[in-house]
């Protein structure tokens, strides 16, 4: 057992947080017991910080992370980043990818996200290679955070790589994935990533019109599979960047199509802003999905990173606050949207508990300097304590010293 003090909640108000078996047993007003904090080991004052629910990440590539400098993409769209990590797929060894994905999930616990969901290419010529790295990987750090593996396929779905999709279910990845919006036959691979979902019983996220092409609209043929079906798993549409350029009848009734489907899309703002709308010199569009009408049907709308540091995107930082800024920014979100983008929403499309302030929710948090989550969303620095299931699972400490204005006086010009 142990208390969180004096921590701030997201509105600002005072309060002291007990934890007890991995869960939160009870939050009462701050009783201002802060010196208590030094007599009892695990008890943390945390005046002067917010409180709030840990991060999730939706959509990561682990497989690729912190590749950039050895596969530049000059291009800087989506085919040359495609090409770019295919030039370097024989130094991808099972050594080289355990190494990078344990080096970026220290830098998202870091950050606060105690749970990534992440694609993993399976078949061609890295075959099953990465998946049983990150098998290796989501075993090892099971205790720290909840990792989930999609398995990413290329195409034909018809061909060769939708029998890889189910040899890799087979094989241990927890979901099935693909992108059907790349395949010679879009609607029919939809169809068949379904299928191989269906006959494994796990859920199914797919990368869905990453393109700013008006006429590529798989989400909506996703939706009516997923509800004609009555697929029984959870449905995850990643990208859906083309929903953001129909016109606003389109995306009502398709974003209508997708909450009666009960399908989480997951907005990716850092990569879609990189890689889309190079073709567009003038009045470019956004590259993000119709966040505003896919929330106005009662979507569920997560918010994730997606590349970190690789040539899908080059300054991919894994810090959750990041995309929540962009989500306010680039998404129009308030900030308090912004941060449920990254907190509940994104638990939401994982199949995760939810994790609030309240008795009997898991002790998955973090605390940061701010007064509240406004201050937090806009101030944040990396300074972050992290809770997993109540234990202190990762520290850091920022320290700034800034010269005063009175010390430069007299000093020479």
């Amino acid at each position: 057992m142990s208390w969180l003090r004096s921590a701030s909640t997201s509105a600002g108000e005072l309060v002291d947080v007990e934890l007890a078996g991995g869960v939160i047993a009870q939050v009462i007003p701050a009783t201002g017991l802060r010196g208590l904090c030094s007599e009892n080991p695990g008890d943390e004052d945390l005046a002067g910080h917010v409180l709030l629910p840990s991060f999730a990440e939706p959509h990561a590539h682990l497989d690729k992370a912190l590749t950039v400098s050895r596969a530049p993409n000059p291009a800087g769209d989506l085919l040359g980043a495609i090409q770019a990590m295919a030039g370097i797929a024989d130094t991808l060894t099972h050594a080289d990818t355990v190494a990078r994905a344990e080096r970026a999930l220290r830098i998202h616990l870091a950050l606060g996200t105690t749970a990534v969901r992440t694609h993993v290419n399976v078949g061609g010529p890295i075959g099953m290679r990465a998946l049983e790295a990150l098998i290796e990987v989501r075993e090892r750090w099971r205790a720290l955070i909840d990792v989930q593996l999609v398995a990413l396929v290329s195409v034909p779905l018809s061909g060769q790589p939708g029998k890889d999709l189910r040899q890799a279910l087979k094989e241990g990845a927890d979901i099935a994935g693909g992108a059907p919006h790349l395949d010679p036959e879009p609607e029919r691979a939809v169809g068949i990533c379904l299928d191989a979902a269906g006959e494994a019983g796990v859920p199914l996220d797919l990368h869905t019109d990453e393109t700013l092409n008006p006429g590529m609209l798989t989400l909506a043929t996703m939706a009516d599979l997923v509800s004609r079906t009555g697929f029984p798993h959870q449905v995850t549409a990643s990208h859906c960047v083309s929903l953001g350029v129909q016109d606003a009848k389109t995306q009502q009734r398709v974003s209508e199509a997708v909450a009666n489907a009960n399908i989480a899309v997951v907005a990716l703002p850092q990569t879609n802003l990189y890689l889309q709308g190079r073709a567009h010199p003038t009045a470019t569009p956004r590259g993000l999905t119709a966040v505003g009408a896919l929330r106005t049907a009662g979507a569920t709308v997560a918010a994730g990173g997606d590349n970190l540091r690789d040539p899908f995107h080059p300054v991919g930082r894994g810090d959750a606050l990041e995309v929540a800024a962009l989500m306010v920014t680039a998404g129009h979100l308030t900030p308090g949207a912004a941060l449920d983008s990254v907190t509940a929403a994104p638990r939401a499309a994982l199949g995760l508990p939810p994790v609030s302030l309240s008795p009997g929710a898991p002790a998955d948090l973090v605390a940061l300097p701010a007064a509240d989550a406004l201050d937090a969303l806009g101030a944040a620095t990396e300074q972050r304590t992290v809770w997993r299931a109540g234990q202190v699972v990762a520290r850091t400490t920022v320290h700034s010293s800034v010269a005063n204005p009175q010390q430069l006086e007299g000093a020479a010009p």
